[in-house]
C-alpha cells in the first residue's frame, strides 16, 4: 500500500448464516406443492424451503412441547396439538396463531388427521378417546370413546361421503367408525404389534402395516383379511405406487397393486400385492443390521405433485428421492450431535464438512443445504483437514484410522485411502501445504506418524478412477509427548510439523525425518491448537490456561501473550494473512485479536457451550464454527459495511442538525419538533419548546404543535418531559405539554403508550414537589403583598397627620 495508507484489518464478523437442528423427532409433513416441510423441534415447529433449506418457526407462547400437528390437505390450516392439552391454529405462512382452543382431552394429543374436504379434524388422544372438530363451525361434533390406550391413530376414509373415520390404539386392532351413529362399526383384528400405518388403495381396500414384521391387506367390504405380507422387518410405513407412472425400474412389471415399505432396516422395498412378493430392494451405501438402529426408517411419505418419495431416519435425516427411480435427489439433516470440527470445501469453499459425534462426515452445499452423509468409519470422527486445492480432504477417527476423500466435479465425494497403524484412537490430523503429498496424524497414544499419498493415488483420485479405497502406510513413527496430542500442523513451506499436547508443550519437528528441533515451554495447562503464521516465521499456540501465544521459530522465545478469554481456547487461526489471529473458546465466545497491538478487537457471542470447529474460507472473508450445542455459524467480515454505515450515520447527523438550527431561526416549529425528536435530542426538543412559549400566544401555537404529532412522536416527547420534570428549571415546559396530551388524549389511548407507566410513576411525585414549592411561593409573595399594604396604610396615616 502507498505510504500513509492505513492498512484496515478486520474488526467485526456478523452471522452470515446458522445451521441449527431443525428436527428432533416426531412426525415431518409436507405441503401439497412439496415445496415446504414441517419438522416438529421441541416446543417449536419449524417450516422449511426445501429448494434452499432455509427456515422460519412456528413458536408457541406456553413453552410446552409439541405433542402431534397436521396441515390440511387444502394446504390452508396447520393446527399443533401441546403438552398443554391446547390446539392451536396458525397461518403458517405469516407465522401467526388465528385461534387458540382447549382440546377436552384429559391427556395429549397423539394423532391429527384431516378429511379430504379440509373441514373435518380428528385428534387421537393418550386418553384413549377420539374428538372430531368441525374446522369451520369450531366446535367438537363427536366424542369417540371404546379405544383402550394411547391412540397413535387416525385417517378418515377418502371417500368423505362414507364419513368412517379409522383409527389404532395399544390393541393393534384397527376400529371403524361410522360417523353417522358415532359408534365403532367394525374390528378389523389381525397384527400382533403396533399398527403404523393406513393407506387406502380404493374405496374398498386398505393397507394396513405394523411393527410385527407384516403389512396386511383388508377388503373393507367384508371387512376380512384379504392377504397378509411378510416383509420381515418391523415396518413403520407402508405407501402405495400411483397407479399411472413407469416403475419398472422398481421391478413393477404388471399391473396390480404395488406398496413400498420403510422400516427397521433402514431401506425402502417395493411389493406386489398379488404375489405377496418383494419386487425391488434399494441399494444403500452401510450394511443393513437385522434390528433397530440409528439407520432405521420412522416414516416415508409420497409427494405425487413433485413426484418424490420421502423418507425420515432415526438419526433425524430426510431424504427426498425420485419416486420412480429411487435416485435420491435431496438430503437434509435436521439434527447433528455435537459438532466435533468443520472446513471449508470444494474449489470456492461452496460446501463444508462437518464431523459430528457419530461416524459418518456431513458435507453440507451451502446453497442448497443438501448433505451427503459419508460412510466409513465406525466410530466417532474427531477432526478434519482440507488440502489447499479444497476438493481432497482427510478425516480421522476413534477407530484408530484415517480416511483420505475427494469430492468429484458434480460434487460427489467418495473415499479414495484408509490408513492403519495407531493403536489408539486418531485425535488430531494436518495435510501438507503445498501439494496432496503427505498427511500428518497424532494419537493419544502419544506418536506422530506422517503418511505418503503416492502421486499415482492421487492422479487415479482426479480422474475418478478408484472403485474402493487404497491403503496407506506410515513412513514414520514418532513418540512426540508424554501425554494426548490435541493438535497437529504443518508449516505452509511443508518443512516443519509443530505438535501441542495436553503435557503443556509444544515441540517443533522436522518434516523429513521427524526429528525434534525444539521445544516450546510456558503454558501453565494443556495446549490445545497449534497453527504456523502463514508469513512469518512464528508459532501460535492456545492452551487451556486461557491464553494465546505467539513463538519465534529461530529461538522458540516466546514473543507474545495474549489474555482475555475465560476459558480454554480450543481453536485458533490466523486471519486477515497473517496479521490478525481468531480463537474460540469453551464458553461459546469466539475473539479476534491483532497481533501488531496485542489488543482483542472483537468478541462474538455465536454459540452457547465449546466451539470445537474454527476455519477461514481461502477468500478471507468468511468464518465457520461449530460448537458442541450443535449449531454450525457462518460469519461474515462486515468491517467495511459497518465502516460506511457509521460514516454515513454521521454525515446524515450533521446535515440535520444544519437543517433544525434552520428551521429555529424560521420559527417553523412542528417541523423543528419532529426533527428533534427523530434525532433523539431530549434537549434540543425542550429549547424548541421554550422558544414556543416565548412567542406571544405561545401556550395555544405549542398545544397546536403538540397535538399535530403523530403517536410514535408522542411517545417519545413523553419519555422526554419525565426527564425535564425532574428539575424546576423545565418543569413549566414539561408540565405545559403535559397539560396539552390530557387535554386531548382520551384517557384509553393515553394507556396504550408505551412507557405510560413507567412515566406517571416518575411524573407524579415530581409534580406535587412542584406543586407544594408554587404553594409555598404563593403564600409567601401573598406575606409579602399583605406587609406591603400595612406599610403602606401606615405611612398614608403619617401623611394625613402631617397635613392636618
Amino acid at each position: 500500500p502507498p505510504a500513509g495508507a492505513r492498512l484496515s484489518f478486520p474488526s467485526s464478523y456478523a452471522v452470515s448464516r446458522k445451521m441449527e437442528p431443525f428436527y428432533k423427532g416426531g412426525r415431518v409433513q409436507i405441503n401439497r406443492d412439496g415445496k415446504f416441510m414441517f419438522c416438529p423441534c421441541g416446543t417449536k415447529l419449524n417450516v422449511i424451503d426445501v429448494e434452499t433449506g432455509a427456515l422460519h418457526s412456528l413458536r408457541q407462547d406456553d413453552e410446552e412441547d409439541i405433542s402431534s400437528f397436521v396441515l390440511s390437505p387444502d394446504d390452508e390450516i396447520l393446527v399443533t396439538g401441546s403438552r398443554a392439552l391446547l390446539l392451536k391454529q396458525w397461518k403458517w405462512r405469516e407465522n401467526k396463531c388465528v385461534r387458540t382452543w382447549k382440546a377436552v382431552h384429559i391427556a395429549p394429543v397423539a394423532s391429527m388427521a384431516f378429511d379430504s374436504t379440509s373441514t373435518l379434524l380428528a385428534t387421537g388422544g393418550c386418553d384413549s378417546t377420539i374428538k372430531i372438530w368441525d374446522m369451520i363451525k369450531q366446535y367438537c361434533t363427536h366424542n369417540l370413546k371404546g379405544s383402550s390406550g394411547v391412540v397413535h391413530l387416525v385417517e378418515f376414509h377418502p371417500d368423505i361421503s362414507r364419513l368412517q373415520l379409522f383409527s389404532s390404539s395399544i390393541d393393534y386392532k384397527i376400529r371403524i367408525w361410522d360417523l353417522n351413529s358415532s359408534k365403532c362399526v367394525a374390528l378389523l383384528d389381525g397384527h400382533f404389534s403396533a399398527v403404523t400405518s393406513l393407506a387406502f388403495a380404493d374405496g374398498n381396500t386398505l393397507i394396513s402395516s405394523g411393527r410385527d414384521k407384516i403389512c396386511m391387506v383388508w377388503d373393507l367390504k367384508t371387512r376380512e383379511s384379504k392377504r397378509t405380507v411378510p416383509v420381515y422387518e418391523s415396518v413403520e410405513a407402508a405407501i402405495l405406487l400411483p397407479e399411472k407412472g413407469d416403475f419398472s425400474q422398481l421391478g413393477v412389471k404388471k399391473q396390480g397393486l404395488h406398496f413400498v415399505t420403510a422400516g427397521s432396516k433402514g431401506i425402502l422395498k417395493v411389493w406386489e400385492v398379488a404375489t405377496a412378493a418383494c419386487v425391488y430392494t434399494q441399494p444403500v451405501p452401510f450394511e443393513s443390521k437385522e434390528e433397530a438402529s440409528e439407520r432405521s426408517l420412522t416414516q416415508c411419505m409420497l409427494v405425487p405433485e413433485r413426484n418424490e418419495i420421502v423418507t425420515v431416519s432415526v438419526e433425524h435425516n430426510i431424504v427426498l428421492y425420485d419416486a420412480q427411480t429411487l435416485q435420491l435427489r435431496k438430503q437434509l439433516a435436521g439434527y447433528n450431535d455435537e459438532v466435533l470440527d468443520v472446513k471449508f470445501l470444494g474449489p470456492g469453499d461452496s460446501h463444508i464438512v462437518v464431523a459430528t459425534n457419530s461416524p459418518q462426515l456431513k458435507v453440507f452445499e451451502l446453497a442448497t443445504s443438501h448433505c451427503q452423509i459419508l460412510y466409513g468409519h465406525t466410530e466417532t470422527v474427531l477432526a478434519l483437514d482440507v488440502f489447499r486445492k479444497g476438493l481432497m480432504f482427510v478425516s480421522c477417527a476413534k477407530d484408530k484410522s484415517l480416511r483420505v476423500w475427494r469430492m468429484n466435479k458434480d460434487g460427489r465425494v467418495i473415499c479414495v485411502a484408509q490408513g492403519l497403524g495407531h493403536a489408539h484412537g486418531v485425535g488430531a490430523v494436518s495435510c501438507s501445504r503445498l501439494k496432496e503429498s503427505f498427511i500428518v496424524t497424532s494419537s493419544q497414544d502419544c506418536t506422530i506418524k506422517i503418511w505418503n499419498i503416492p502421486e499415482s493415488l492421487a492422479s487415479k483420485a482426479k480422474a475418478a478412477l478408484i472403485s474402493s479405497p487404497e491403503s496407506l502406510h506410515a513412513k514414520v513413527t514418532e513418540r512426540g509427548h508424554d501425554k494426548d496430542i490435541n493438535s497437529v500442523t504443518v508449516s505452509p513451506n511443508d518443512k516443519l510439523i509443530a505438535t501441542g499436547s495436553q503435557d503443556r508443550l509444544a515441540k517443533l519437528w522436522s518434516c523429513s525425518d521427524c526429528s525434534l528441533l525444539g521445544v516450546f515451554t510456558g503454558h501453565k495447562r494443556g495446549i490445545w491448537c497449534v497453527q504456523f503464521s502463514p508469513v512469518d516465521q512464528v508459532l501460535a499456540t492456545s492452551s487451556a490456561d486461557g491464553t494465546l501465544k505467539l513463538w519465534g521459530l529461530q529461538d522458540f522465545s516466546c514473543l507474545k501473550t495474549f489474555e482475555g478469554h475465560d476459558a480454554s481456547v480450543l481453536k485458533i487461526i490466523f486471519v486477515s494473512r497473517g496479521a490478525q489471529l481468531l480463537s474460540s473458546g469453551s464458553d461459546g465466545l469466539l475473539k479476534l485479536w491483532t497481533i501488531k497491538t496485542n489488543e482483542c478487537v472483537k468478541t462474538l457471542d455465536g454459540h452457547e457451550d465449546k466451539i470445537w470447529g474454527l476455519h477461514s474460507n481461502k477468500q478471507d472473508d468468511m468464518v465457520v464454527t461449530a460448537s458442541s450445542d450443535s449449531c454450525i455459524t457462518l460469519w461474515k467480515d462486515v468491517t467495511e459495511t459497518e465502516e460506511k454505515e457509521a460514516q454515513a450515520k454521521q454525515e446524515e447527523q450533521i446535515l440535520k442538525e444544519q437543517e433544525l438550527s434552520n428551521l429555529l431561526h424560521e420559527k417553523r416549529y412542528l417541523k423543528a419538533l419532529g426533527l428533534a425528536i427523530s434525532l433523539d435530542r431530549p434537549h434540543t426538543v425542550l429549547m424548541v419548546v421554550k422558544a414556543i412559549l416565548k412567542e406571544t400566544d405561545g401556550r395555544k401555537h405549542l398545544e397546536e404543535n403538540i397535538v399535530r404529532l403523530r403517536k410514535d412522536q408522542k411517545e417519545a416527547v413523553l419519555t422526554f418531559l419525565v426527564t425535564w420534570n425532574t428539575n424546576s428549571r423545565n418543569c413549566h415546559e414539561a408540565q405545559a405539554v403535559i397539560e396539552t396530551l390530557l387535554k386531548h388524549e382520551a384517557p384509553d389511548s393515553l394507556l396504550q403508550y408505551s412507557g405510560i407507566k413507567a412515566a406517571v410513576e416518575s411524573l407524579l411525585p415530581y409534580t406535587e414537589r412542584h406543586f407544594q414549592r408554587l404553594s409555598r411561593l404563593l403564600q409567601a409573595s401573598m406575606f409579602i403583598d399583605f406587609m406591603w399594604q400595612n406599610m403602606r396604610l401606615a405611612d398614608a396615616a403619617q401623611q394625613e397627620d402631617v397635613t392636618s
